[in-house]
């Protein structure tokens, strides 16, 4: 789990509109209880328990965290994900720059092993756990650590979905395992206690305590563009990601994910109405399948509008298409602006993100763009997002 580095904000808006990819310098870090068939349903997903309610307001009391904590931190796991990485000769203690100094630019690249150490839950009791995808994506194994065994299972993968950073992993245990119930974040308001447990700097089961500070915040994090989530106090670290944030009643409402090092007290979750969208895809699926345009957008301004001969605030500037995107198919070009979809007016980047959202892999839309005051329309038959990073140039834009 990497520290948060950056503001809300950046000069381009840091997703390929419909697929999900960010570019930007935000970083991510890497049964409930024996009764909990009364608690929950299958009417949401057939995959996990589900809550049907929202719970109580308990009285807090001197054990009130801690009873949480015994009903429920045995479906917590750790997460040990080997990841292969190349690295350059030079960064060996081997490399002797003199020698290396033949190979002029193009040193050779050796492999060496990385270890990233995550967290994750049971949802189910056949052996099916929730994550982060950045705590296992790359990685050759993964072995999960689960409480009451005494070595650890390999894991394998169920689904994965890089642009809302979510993994299901599946191990193969002798007896079913506890599970977790997925609570509703929708309805757990600004203010409410909330729980944390993970496996920070591979502190096994560390538990914290906050309170949701916020919802719905939109954050840019390496290569992802996270639209939604929850703000807590409580504390997060390396090792937490893909681990619960609880609420009293121990159901689960988000996913651990990120961190700010600017401040204290500021960590970030996956809130649990974004899990249950996504969870039956990755069960059924593997994957999830989205339309994708594939252009990145320029921040707006005043000088650009008036360039374009448009109101302010009217249109989005493309700051880059992606090579054989179905927009570079279509004819989109970098410094044209999208007015319109399918005639629907487009204000800004998350409006265009979400007419795209509402389309189907396939379909063809007529997007209107004004290139230097020349109103075209072009015909974009939409694909499907890639399940991973796309990486923007570091000059791509509009310039001067």
């Amino acid at each position: 789990m990497h520290p948060l580095t950056k503001t809300l904000t950046s000069a381009i808006v840091g997703f390929a509109v419909g697929a999900g990819a960010v570019s930007g310098g935000i970083y991510a870090y890497h049964d409930f209880i024996p009764t909990a068939q009364n608690q929950g349903s299958n009417i949401t997903t057939p995959y996990a328990k589900v809550a049907t309610y929202t719970p109580p307001t308990l009285p807090l009391g001197p054990d009130t965290i801690s009873n949480v904590v015994k009903r429920v931190g045995n479906a917590v796991v750790k997460i040990v994900a080997t990841v292969p990485q190349q690295t350059s000769v030079s960064s060996s203690p081997y490399f002797n720059p003199f020698f290396g100094s033949i190979f002029g630019n193009n040193l050779p690249q050796q492999t060496s092993i990385a270890t990233d150490i995550g967290s994750g839950f049971f949802f189910n009791s056949q052996g099916y756990l929730l994550t982060n995808d950045h705590v296992i994506h790359g990685a050759t194994n993964i072995q999960v650590y689960v409480p009451g065994y005494n070595k650890p299972f390999t894991a394998t993968r169920v689904g994965t979905d890089y642009a809302t950073d979510l993994a299901v992993l599946k191990i193969n245990a002798p007896n079913p395992v506890p599970t977790l119930v997925l609570g509703n974040s929708n309805s757990t308001p600004v203010g409410a206690w909330d729980i944390a447990i993970g496996n920070p700097y591979d502190l096994s089961h560390t538990v914290t305590v906050g309170v949701i500070s916020a919802k719905g915040r939109p954050l840019t994090i390496g290569n992802r563009d996270y639209r939604n989530l929850l703000q807590t106090s409580a504390a997060i670290n390396p090792g937490n990601s893909g681990g619960p944030l609880l609420n009293l009643a121990g159901q689960v409402i988000g996913i651990n994910t990120a961190v700010s090092t600017q401040g204290q007290g500021i960590g970030f979750a996956i809130p649990t109405s974004t899990v249950m969208k996504i969870l039956p895809q990755l069960m059924k699926d593997g994957h999830v399948i989205r339309p994708w345009l594939g252009v990145f957008i320029g921040t707006d301004s005043q000088a650009i509008a008036k360039q374009y001969g448009l109101a302010t605030g009217t249109g989005v500037i493309i700051a880059y298409v992606e090579p054989n995107s179905p927009a570079a198919n279509g004819g989109l070009t970098t410094g044209e602006v999208i007015t319109a979809v399918n005639g629907t007016p487009v204000s800004s980047a998350s409006a265009l993100k979400d007419i795209i959202d509402k389309q189907t892999v396939g379909v063809k839309v007529n997007i209107t763009v004004n290139d230097q005051g020349k109103v075209l329309t072009k015909q974009v038959t939409l694909g499907q997002e890639p399940n991973g990073p796309i990486t923007v140039p570091s000059n791509a834009g509009l310039g001067n």
